[in-house]
């Protein structure tokens, strides 16, 4: 049996279209099983947070009900004691509403007649929670979003595995990191450890508009816009001031917190900085969409090893976040890993 070339043709065409269909459908799968891998950690994440913030109200409530505390606050303290119990044990359907109700309980304290270091650890623990849900949140969002794709639902290529569910929970309005702290402007901010083949990081060189005459050096990032998530703010900054664009499945983190309170341009500004670490080939950075302030103050930038970095530092061109030579091999580990890890608090 002959075939003429137009059913050649045709059969050709349709194992190629099912040999691209198969490709798609696999590459597909194997990215559902990252994202849900990444939620799932993003989930354990989040619950660890939410587990030291109990653990942090419950030494909050042993701290207020001192000797001579009146019924009120005994009371205050026995009801908060109670709710960080409750918040630990029920199940992760009720989580949500048992944490809302520990946030209240917490945002009702004083925390100025509270001890320095409790005030501290509050902070701490409340900056947590609200970096692991944002990150659990995305984590979500992007799951959620491919699974929901109708070539994705018809194939079934999500399996068996339950939908992941966002997690909302109520922030504190004045936060306890905030506190005391007479400042003009509160930001959060997602920044990217760059790194290239032979394990260097990109950095800008800038300065103040005031004090041009005293340049320092940062990694890439800036400012969250309303509404926008972490990782999209860090491939956008990145993006927006060197030209690079990836992919926020290129990103792992944040690895780092920095809360940082500095004057500029004439204005004291309290920074919640958010570190993600990515690895790109070097390339010679062009801003792409660059701000008026980076069109004025950003004048270099320079892929920098742990000795560079220290030789800035000699010159007296101080970089930022502070012993960036010595954290730069945790953040090469946690790509050579391949894990997502804890948020750590940095200088």
């Amino acid at each position: 049996m002959t075939f003429s070339a137009t059913t050649i043709l045709v059969l050709a065409l349709v194992a190629a279209l099912l040999i691209t269909v198969g490709v798609w459908a696999y590459s597909t799968a194997n990215r559902l099983d990252r994202l849900h891998v990444r939620s799932d950690q993003a989930r354990h994440a989040l619950e660890a947070a939410l587990a030291r913030r109990a653990v942090v109200a419950r030494a909050l409530a042993l701290s207020i009900v001192g000797p001579g505390a009146d019924a009120a606050v005994a009371e205050q303290a026995r009801r908060l004691h109670t709710l960080a119990d409750r918040a630990e044990r029920v199940d992760w359907a009720d989580r949500e509403t048992a944490e809302n109700q520990l946030a209240t309980a917490l945002s009702a304290i004083d925390i100025a007649l509270l001890p320095t270091q409790l005030v501290a650890e509050l902070a701490d623990a409340e900056a947590r929670v609200l970096i692991a849900r944002r990150f659990h949140n995305d984590a979500v969002r992007d799951t959620l979003a491919l699974r929901t794709r109708r070539p994705v639902r018809l194939l079934h290529l999500g399996g068996t595995a339950p939908l992941p569910t966002y997690f909302e929970i109520a922030e504190r309005v004045t936060p306890a990191a905030t506190t005391g702290l007479d400042v003009d402007t509160v930001r959060t901010s997602a920044r990217v450890i760059l790194l290239d083949e032979n394990d260097r990081v990109l950095l800008m060189r800038g300065h103040d508009p005031r004090t041009p005459d005293i340049p320092f050096w940062f990694t890439v990032g800036g400012g969250i816009e309303p509404g926008e998530a972490l990782r999209e703010a860090a491939i956008r900054e990145l993006w927006e001031e060197t030209g690079c664009a990836l992919d926020s499945s290129a990103l792992y983190g944040p690895i780092w917190r920095r809360v940082a309170v500095f004057p500029f341009d004439g204005e004291l500004i309290r920074s919640e900085e958010l570190f993600f670490v990515a690895r790109t080939r070097c390339f010679d950075p062009k801003p792409a969409q660059p701000t008026v302030w980076e069109k004025r103050c950003v004048t270099d930038n320079k892929w920098c090893a742990p000795s560079d970095i220290v030789d800035l530092d000699g010159k007296g061109e101080t970089v930022y976040p502070y012993h960036l030579d010595q954290l730069l091999s945790e953040a090469v580990a946690v790509m050579a890993n391949d894990t997502e890890p804890e948020v750590r608090s940095i200088r």
